[in-house]
């Protein structure tokens, strides 16, 4: 089974917001507290795993392409892939002025014509950085439709991961539940992995998420049903507590145990990259991991844990 583990990587904008200058952006969106992309590359080098990081180039239209080209050229150094990220709010944004100007922040409310322009542009801007020719793609917020897997067709690309179940943001017209690849609108859907954690509420699998214990159950539960795909999500910031002054120790460990978990069973979860062109050619209905209230209970008093301990500012 291909195991797609993916970080979304990008300058978050509440830091612009906030009006920090252009160095601390950077080290609280992609190295916070030490446990950034850069600890992200070498838990994946250690390991021996494939990972693709979308990166978001969006950033340099305000502050210059010097502020992603280190982060492009950090990845590809480490072996690893780069696909293309967006957030279209940063279009018309301006240094300096508190976030006051920006475009309008998901991609599903801008027309077919105008996500076009904005994803082509953007593909310009990732190469510009030193990347190749992106094939895969995210919107920001997941917040793409049909729209934008049409455009995407259009400009070459193979792959989409944008469908979210869990994310109300996401308006590809797919089931929620929907998480095997599918051909659609000329690309392939590759969904978010989503679990059932309570009756008829679904969960993504991403590390400030799930539980080791969730994780390990999904996985398990691919591997048994034959699914063609699992998709992992993680940020280049969320490792760090949400002040991005120390490491979260819960989302730390669950990303250590993920990665020791995915080496251990290499033979049968097999980490994969987009640019490997991989061909699913099945029409799949894999099943979403269901319910099992001790696993969800166990996870809500982890939360707590991280909320009140962990998610504490240094």
């Amino acid at each position: 089974m291909s195991v797609f583990l993916t970080v979304d990587t990008e300058l978050m904008w509440r830091r612009h917001a906030a009006g920090l200058d252009l160095a601390d952006q950077v080290a609280l969106s992609l190295e916070p507290a030490g446990v950034g992309v850069g600890y992200q590359l070498a838990a994946f080098r250690r390991h021996g795993l494939k990972a693709t990081f979308f990166v978001d180039p969006m950033p340099a239209m305000v502050y210059g392409l010097d502020a992603i080209r280190p982060v492009v050229e950090a990845i590809l150094a480490a072996g690893q892939e780069v696909q293309l990220h967006l957030h279209p709010n940063w279009a018309g944004a301006r240094r300096g002025d508190g976030g006051a100007h920006h475009g309008r922040f998901e991609m599903s409310d801008y027309s077919r014509e105008e996500q076009h322009a904005l994803i082509a542009g953007a593909v310009d801007l990732l190469k510009a950085c030193g990347a190749a020719q992106p094939v895969a793609f995210r919107a920001g917020s997941y917040a793409a439709n049909d729209d934008t897997l049409a455009v995407l067709a259009d400009l070459g690309f193979r792959y989409d991961s944008s469908h979210n179940g869990a994310a109300a943001e996401s308006r590809i017209d797919l089931p929620a539940r929907r998480i095997a690849p599918v051909g659609r609108l000329g690309l392939i859907e590759v969904p978010v992995t989503v679990i059932e954690d309570m009756p008829g509420n679904l969960r993504p699998f991403q590390i400030c998420a799930l539980s080791r214990a969730e994780m390990r159950a999904a996985l398990d539960h691919a591997v048994v049903g034959r699914h063609a795909a699992t998709v992992i999500v993680s940020h280049g910031f969320e490792l760090a507590n949400r002040a991005g002054t120390r490491a979260n120790s819960v989302h730390v460990a669950r990303f250590d145990a993920l990665c020791a978990m995915l080496a251990e069973a290499r033979e049968t979860l097999v980490t994969t990259w987009f640019r490997d062109l991989p061909d699913f050619t099945t029409a799949a209905d894999d099943g979403v991991l269901p319910p099992n209230r001790l696993r969800t209970r166990w996870r809500q008093v982890e939360q707590l844990w991280s909320n009140l301990v962990a998610e504490r500012a240094a």
